[in-house]
């Protein structure tokens, strides 16, 4: 037997040798899964055995929630329900110093948790706002760096898709990472506030004041009633639903797409074309997911017949490090591999690894997976390459340099480390509320 260094070097070399050719993740990650099944699991038969498994893993009830969230998420970014919500915050607001980067901060978490689209979010709220926030004479850190921070928060606060795809690559429970990532992803929301106070005190000019019409109270709590709570309580009655146990993951997704179809109905925005381009774009995404899931599952059972994955564990463990300086380990080699990879590639080629690491040192899997979440997050808006850096760059006004991105960005991705921090030192952050998810079922 090929020792476990050479095994995983063979692996790793043959998925990279095919991405370098120009295949995509999902089907790089099969054809190395499919030349490593002949040379250690004898050939055909071998070929066989990983595929049947593979389909296996496609048939796991599990993962139905990826679909109908995403479908969730695609029907309230193009029925305009988000933009309805976002109206509504704008308004309530009033005028105060800074006044439209708070509305990003507090609107655009309320639309990436509803959307679970973080590049939606970024797209949309980066080519309303970003443009009238300049004109308003906002600087540029000011208007980029909120919604480059909020956009990432739809990997964190349910519902998330990508939340449901992870917990399933790593057999861990999909509702109590959903639920794990709630205090979290709020906590990070008010940093993202108290950042964008802290800019206002030290700049006022970054964000200055001005006039706004006065609206009556009874206009406030008509759009208060009209567009703001029936939209959060989607949200909630989502997570109350997996708290209490009334429903599971995926009947929880379904009743979200349901409420949201519903919702676009009674508000008159959901036509023929709103509804065929939401389910196309929750189609794609779902058939690359699935692929993801049907690669993982492979590479993973290639990874243990090899001798890899237990050999790879071993090394790593037989080091003198404490489980905090592990931790930070592999947060760094996560943050690396998000500067020029996206985070469903990172996910699929890490989760194998990381996860049985971390059950080997004693991490609470749930809370670890909180940990990759955010680091997943941080990637998205990480100079130089991360993804949502690109989507802010192709929306923003003319004549927006790439610097000027990833100025507006760092303060953001310092509240998210500090986050990070946070969770280490209290843990409860994220497995209080799981727990309560425990007793209920």
């Amino acid at each position: 037997m090929m020792e476990w260094y050479w095994a995983l070097s063979f692996l790793l070399g043959l998925v990279v040798i095919l991405m370098v050719m120009g295949l995509p993740i999902a089907l790089a990650f099969l054809g190395g899964n499919v030349i490593g099944a002949w040379y250690f699991m004898g050939g055909g038969n071998g070929i066989i055995q990983i595929l049947s498994n593979g389909f296996g893993s496609l048939s796991s009830f599990s993962l139905v929630p990826i679909p109908l969230f995403l479908l969730m998420g695609e029907l309230f970014f193009r029925s305009g329900l988000g933009m309805r919500m976002f109206n509504a915050i704008d308004m309530l607001l009033g005028r105060v110093p800074g006044r439209l980067s708070y509305v990003t901060v507090i609107g655009g978490t309320g639309f990436a948790t509803v959307s679970g689209s973080s590049m939606g979010s970024t797209a949309l709220l980066g080519s309303v706002l970003v443009p009238e926030m300049v004109r308003r004479g906002y600087k540029k850190h000011m208007a980029i760096g909120p919604i480059l921070g909020t956009g990432g928060l739809a990997i964190i606060i349910p519902p998330s898709a990508l939340a449901v795809l992870l917990a399933t690559l790593a057999k861990i429970d999909i509702g109590a990472l959903l639920v794990a990532g709630i205090l979290p992803g709020l906590l990070l929301a008010l940093l993202y506030i108290g950042m964008v106070w802290i800019q206002t005190r030290i700049d006022p000019s970054a964000a200055p004041a001005y006039d706004v019409p006065a609206v009556p109270l009874r206009t406030k709590v008509r759009v208060v009633l009209t567009d703001i709570i029936p939209m959060v309580a989607v949200m909630a009655l989502i997570v109350a639903m997996l708290l209490t146990g009334w429903a599971t993951p995926s009947e929880s997704a379904a009743f979200g797409a349901l409420a949201v179809l519903i919702l676009s109905a009674l508000y008159r925005c959901l036509s023929w074309k709103t509804w065929i381009q939401s389910v196309e774009g929750a189609l794609k995404v779902t058939l690359m997911a699935f692929l993801i899931v049907f690669g993982s599952a492979t590479f993973s059972q290639l990874l243990a017949f090899s001798g890899a994955s237990s050999g790879l564990i071993q090394w790593a463990t037989s080091f003198d490090l404490s489980p905090v300086l592990m931790l930070l380990a592999i947060f760094m080699v996560l943050l690396v591999l998000g500067t020029f990879m996206e985070q469903i590639s990172i996910m699929l080629l890490t989760v194998p690894f990381f996860f049985p690491l971390a059950q080997s040192i004693g991490f609470d899997l749930i809370w670890f997976g909180v940990i990759v979440m955010l680091a997943l997050e941080i990637s998205f808006s990480t100079p130089p390459l991360g993804l949502l850096l690109f989507v802010m760059k192709g929306v923003a006004p003319t004549g927006t340099t790439m610097k000027e991105i990833y100025v507006a960005a760092i303060p953001y991705i310092f509240c998210s480390m500090l986050l990070v921090g946070l969770l280490i030192i209290f843990p409860s952050l994220a497995t209080w509320l799981p727990s309560y998810l425990v007793r209920a079922e």
